[in-house]
């Protein structure tokens, strides 16, 4: 089967969309299938060389190029819905799927009504309960995968009963409470380490409130980290925070710490519950001190973490790559009948 991907966010890029992309893609190579991605994300660095074990990609194309790809699918596979390519994909009248990853009303009130309109003529994909109760829209509930190759438990690695979050730097992920909530916990004798893995436009005001709270003894900052690198920094912590204010449509980053061995406590609302399952606890968003709470419980017993360390295998295989890639296969190739 030839499937042609559009991914408006991809790598070099890092994220949700990013990383399911290129693990979707690849995993369909891997059995045969032929796979281009069409991407708006330039390379970086000096000019990619296409690799036959890795999928083809053609960035930021124009429309002639756009609809020779089109007319060369069978089928085609959106991860997230592109508005930009609605006119491509009438003039070749192919099947095509969509997964949605984020609200539809993340946007204009047109932007939502156009890709509901889009959703319509397309076979429904989405990453979360959450997301697909809010659409509206009859489709499959399908999450994202992780690489299990790269997150999983490491043994030599010493784990420390200290924190960690992975994120963009931006005030819709919470940081600042979490740095409000590691402060408050003081006045419980609780002083754990916490390192920050990311960057963004939020660092600078973040490094200064961790100075301002008396923190820097407890806060690293470390950049960005992925692959192999990530899973080292995952498996030296205990408990991996995701104190996100907004409503998270998914959550790929607390499926990817809990497979290597960290209790996750994670905001309550959208689709971040099902990522974390029965693996950490929850917290309402954007409440400070339910989020004091939270840590208090989870730094003090150590049978909870044990249970739920315990529930981590099972869980995990929801989000296992060749699980996930087949269902996918599955809804392309019935589109295509």
């Amino acid at each position: 089967m030839k499937i042609l991907m559009t991914s408006y966010a991809y790598a070099p890029g890092i994220g949700g969309i990013e990383t399911a992309s290129f693990l979707l893609a690849s995993e369909w190579l891997r059995q045969g299938h032929c796979v281009t991605i069409v991407t708006e994300t330039p390379a970086s660095g000096t000019e990619e060389q296409q690799d036959q074990e890795k999928p083809r990609v053609i960035r930021q194309p124009g429309w002639r190029t756009l609809l020779h790809w089109f007319q060369w699918a069978d089928v085609i596979f959106q991860n997230n819905i592109s508005l930009r390519l609605a006119r491509v994909i009438i003039c070749t009248w192919k099947p095509v799927v969509i997964t949605s990853q984020t609200w539809l009303d993340h946007g204009s009130r047109g932007g939502e009504f156009l890709k509901r309109m889009a959703l319509r003529f397309a076979r429904r994909v989405y990453i979360s309960n959450a997301l697909a109760n809010h659409a509206r829209l009859p489709g499959e509930v399908i999450p994202n995968p992780y690489d299990d190759s790269v997150f999983k438990i490491l043994p030599a690695i010493p784990r420390r009963p200290d924190l960690v979050f992975v994120g963009r730097l931006v005030s819709d992920k919470g940081i600042d409470l979490l740095l409000d909530a590691l402060a408050r916990l003081r006045a419980s004798d609780l002083r754990p380490c916490l390192t920050i893995v990311g960057c963004g436009p939020a660092e600078g005001d973040l490094r200064r409130q961790a100075q301002e709270l008396g923190l820097s003894d407890q806060v690293a900052f470390v950049g960005m980290r992925r692959g192999v690198e990530l899973a080292e920094l995952l498996n030296g912590h205990e408990i991996a925070i995701v104190p996100s204010r907004w409503a998270e449509p998914f959550g790929i980053v607390a499926v990817e710490a809990i497979a290597c061995g960290c209790v996750v406590v994670g905001s309550e609302a959208g689709g971040l519950p099902e990522a974390i399952g029965r693996c950490g606890i929850l917290f309402p968003n954007g409440d400070t001190l339910a989020l004091v709470g939270a840590l208090q419980r989870v730094l003090t017993d150590q049978d909870l973490r044990k249970s739920v360390r315990d529930s981590a295998a099972a869980h995990l295989e929801r989000f296992n790559l060749v699980t996930v890639a087949q269902r996918y296969l599955r809804i392309l190739e019935e589109a295509t009948q």
